[in-house]
């Protein structure tokens, strides 16, 4: 694990606007968690979690990117993009304490506010709001996950193609094409036919 070149000053505010979405945390209530938290910085195209390792993080980006995918003999099926802002981690492996089913590496230099397993159950016997925080994360995330899979089986190539464009116009400049086909479940060939309709 290195440092990637870029200021971290202010990171655990950002950590603090982040959760907010999804509870009305304090400020008191989040210098309770803090301590529970750590940094984690990675460079580019970093492995960060193995195949078969047991998860021991949910990981906050702070800046860059994590994607989450599954190797398969036909490729990596990509089943998340997590930008700034956006929760990250093998959750089965994670909750369950089993050998993760999915690779977690870095697109770009990547800071991450996270919290380990053990911090995570001290933290939530001890600190006010947690239990609360926890429950609101895992079932946006569920509901996200759900979410995402009716969409891919109701809308058309052609419709999930021009809606993720529109909605996340930057990520055709972050991610590479091959990877952004596997996280919208398009063939390469027919991504790269596509690209004419955002020109």
């Amino acid at each position: 694990m290195t440092k990637p070149n870029i200021n971290t000053k202010g990171y655990f505010d950002h950590s603090f606007v982040y959760l907010q979405r999804f509870i009305n945390m304090s400020r008191e209530q989040f210098n309770l968690l803090e301590p529970f938290l750590e940094l984690r910085t990675f460079d580019k195209r970093v492995v960060i979690l193995q195949l078969g390792e047991v998860e021991n993080y949910i990981n906050l980006v702070i800046k860059g990117m994590i994607r989450k995918y599954v190797p398969t003999d036909k490729g990596d099926f990509t089943q998340q993009l997590a930008t700034e802002g956006h929760i990250i981690q093998s959750e089965i492996s994670f909750h369950k304490r089993e050998p993760s089913e999915v690779v977690l590496d870095t697109i770009e230099p990547t800071i991450a506010i996270a919290i380990s397993y053990d911090n995570a159950q001290e933290a939530l016997d001890r600190v006010p709001g947690a239990e609360e925080l926890a429950r609101t994360i895992v079932t946006q995330m569920f509901i996200k996950k759900d979410a995402r899979y009716f969409d891919q089986l109701k809308k058309s190539t052609r419709e999930r193609f021009l809606e993720y464009m529109q909605n996340h116009p930057h990520m055709l400049q972050r991610v590479p094409q091959k990877i952004l086909a596997s996280y919208l479940n398009i063939k390469p060939e027919t991504f790269s036919r596509l690209k004419h309709l955002i020109k």
